[in-house]
C-alpha cells in the first residue's frame, strides 16, 4: 500500500484500560456522497471514550478508533457536498454513536454534521467543544427550554460537559446551581453559577427547590435529586442506565418528570454554539492536551475523574500528496 494513501490513527483490539491502545497506519478513507474527507488538527476527548474503551457498550466492534469530537481542515468532499469547500476550517460531532473515529490523521464525516469552526477558537479550543457542548445545548434548549427566571442545578458543573451547561443555562436566564469541589468554585463563578455546592462538604439537597436538574451521575446523585425538585419540575439525566429503578416511580409519585437523553449530531445546534462561542458567550476549558501518539496517557487522565473541562488530542498530520 502506498503510503499517500495511509494515515495514523489509535486503535484498539480489546477492550481495557489505556494500555490496549495503539498507534496504527491504516487506509485513509474516502468521503462518499454527501461525506467530508477532514484532515484533523484537534480531536476532543469525552467519558463516552473511556467507557466504551473498556465496554462494548454502543459500539459492539473490534478493532475500533475512538473519538467522537473533531475540528479540522476540509481535505476532499463527496459528490453532492455544497456547503463546504475543499480548505474549510470545520469543527462538529461525528454522528453519535455508530460514526466514532476522531482519533485519527483523517476521518470522514457527513457534511451536515460539521459547521465552520468559531473564527476566535484555535484547532484545540474548537475540538473541545462538540459533544458536551451539543449534549448540553440538546438538554436545556431542545429538552428543557430554560427561561429566564428558571431555577437550575448542574452536577458535575466543572466537568466537560457541566461547564458547557453553567455557561449555556446562564446565557438563558436561569438561576445556576453548580455542584463540584471547592477548588473548582471560582472557575465556576467566572462561567457565571449564582451558587457554587461543594458536594463534599455540604449536602445539596439543602438548597431551595430548583426547576431543572442536569443529572450528569446518575445513581444515588440522580435519586437524591428528586428533593430539591419543586412539584412539575424535571430531571434530565444524561448518565443513561444507570438511574436506580425506583427512581421514576417515586419522581412520578412527587409529579417530577424523568427523562434520559443521548446526544445526537445535529447542525443546527451547532451553528448555535458556534454562535455563542464567536458572541463570547460561551468559552471552552481546556484541562490538557495530548499529541495524538499519546492518547493512552489522555484517557489515563480521563480515568482519573478529575478533570476540569476537556481532554484535547493534537494531530499533525504528515504532507503526504
Amino acid at each position: 500500500m502506498s503510503t499517500t494513501n495511509t494515515m495514523k490513527a489509535i486503535t484498539q483490539d480489546t477492550y481495557g484500560g489505556p494500555e490496549v491502545l495503539r498507534e496504527v497506519e491504516v487506509e485513509r478513507p474516502v468521503p462518499g456522497p454527501s461525506e467530508v474527507l477532514v484532515r484533523v488538527h484537534a480531536a476532543g476527548m469525552n467519558p463516552t471514550d473511556w467507557k466504551h474503551r473498556q465496554f462494548p457498550g454502543f459500539l459492539d466492534r473490534l478493532p475500533l478508533v475512538l473519538g467522537w469530537d473533531v475540528s479540522g481542515v476540509v481535505e476532499a468532499v463527496g459528490i453532492g457536498v455544497t456547503i463546504h469547500r475543499v480548505g474549510d476550517e470545520v469543527f462538529g460531532m461525528l454522528p453519535y454513536p455508530h460514526g466514532v473515529g476522531a482519533f485519527a490523521e483523517y476521518v470522514v464525516v457527513p457534511a451536515r454534521a460539521l459547521v465552520r469552526k468559531p473564527s476566535n477558537l484555535d484547532h484545540v479550543q474548537a475540538g473541545a467543544v462538540p459533544l458536551a457542548a451539543l449534549t448540553a445545548w440538546q438538554v436545556l434548549v431542545d429538552a428543557a427550554d430554560v427561561r429566564p427566571g428558571r431555577r437550575v442545578l448542574v452536577h458535575a458543573a466543572a466537568g466537560g460537559v457541566g461547564h458547557f451547561a453553567v455557561q449555556i443555562a446562564k446565557d438563558r436566564g436561569a438561576y445556576v446551581i453548580g455542584t463540584a469541589s471547592a477548588p473548582k468554585h471560582e472557575l465556576l463563578h467566572e462561567l457565571g453559577v449564582d451558587e457554587a455546592i461543594d458536594y463534599r462538604t455540604r449536602d445539596f439537597t439543602e438548597i431551595e427547590p430548583v426547576d431543572l436538574v442536569f443529572d450528569t451521575l446518575g445513581g444515588e446523585t440522580a435519586l437524591r435529586s428528586l428533593d430539591v425538585l419543586r412539584p412539575g419540575g424535571r430531571l434530565i439525566s444524561i448518565a443513561l442506565g444507570t438511574l436506580p429503578a425506583e427512581l421514576r416511580g417515586m419522581a412520578e409519585a412527587r409529579g417530577i418528570q424523568v427523562d434520559e437523553l443521548l446526544v445526537e449530531a445535529d447542525q443546527e445546534g451547532m451553528r448555535a454554539i458556534r454562535d455563542l462561542v464567536e458572541d463570547g458567550r460561551l468559552r471552552p476549558v481546556v484541562d490538557a492536551v495530548f499529541p495524538l501518539a499519546q492518547a493512552a496517557k489522555g484517557h489515563a487522565t480521563g480515568d482519573t475523574g478529575r478533570v476540569t473541562g476537556k481532554v484535547v488530542l493534537t494531530v499533525a498530520a504528515a504532507d503526504r500528496s
